[in-house]
């Protein structure tokens, strides 16, 4: 059984908003990433572990807000304290954390398919976010990420890439319709291509 993304009905391709007459470079590129896995890791308050002991996939957790830890298929993001969100495409990574993360010192909760990760990439992206995100994205630097809304709706913003600024937005599967809704309005007046 395929299980049916949180935008699958509603994620058009195609060109939109104001493209005429520009390159497709100077477009936005908006697209659902999907097949990902979104884990979960909080320790327990009464927990003695030594964090600075723990890796997973050769990455340390982050212990300061703002910060991700990266490798080329795995991204982790303090999320809180003690609270991380490890986002990856390998599909074996629960069985990973396990062994590295023990029952008696982390909840450990697989929640991949409660959420909807939208990438918006392109010259004008903080822009486009600028318009219902109240952090300051001329500061936000890449592999940052931070808990924030845009329009009031909750949502993860992760600085992925800056030679082409690109940016996940991580949001709770309810709101991903709302959310993806809000983004491509924002994106009209740059034009911006669905793929």
């Amino acid at each position: 059984m395929t299980a049916i993304s949180p935008l699958e009905n509603i994620h058009k391709k195609g060109l939109f908003g104001d493209h005429h007459k520009k390159k497709e470079s100077e477009l936005l590129v908006i697209n659902e990433v999907k097949n990902l896995s979104i884990i979960q890791i909080v320790q327990y308050k009464n927990s003695k572990c030594n964090l600075s002991n723990i890796q997973i996939e050769n990455l340390e957790l982050p212990l300061q807000n703002l910060k991700v830890s990266f490798n080329k298929d795995t991204r982790i993001m303090w999320n809180a304290p003690r609270t991380w969100i490890l986002i990856t495409k390998k599909e074996d990574i629960l069985k990973k954390i396990q062994e590295k993360c023990s029952n008696e010192d982390f909840a450990i909760t697989d929640i991949s398919h409660s959420r909807a990760v939208i990438q918006i990439a392109g010259l004008n992206v903080k822009e486009v976010l600028k318009k219902g995100c109240p952090i300051n994205f001329n500061e936000f630097k890449k592999n940052s990420c931070a808990g924030t809304v845009f329009h009031g709706i909750n949502l993860i913003v992760d600085f992925i890439e800056k030679d082409i600024e690109t940016f996940h937005l991580i949001t709770l599967r309810s709101f991903g319709e709302s959310l993806y809704h809000h983004i491509t309005d924002a994106s009209l007046e740059f034009g911006y291509v669905g793929n």
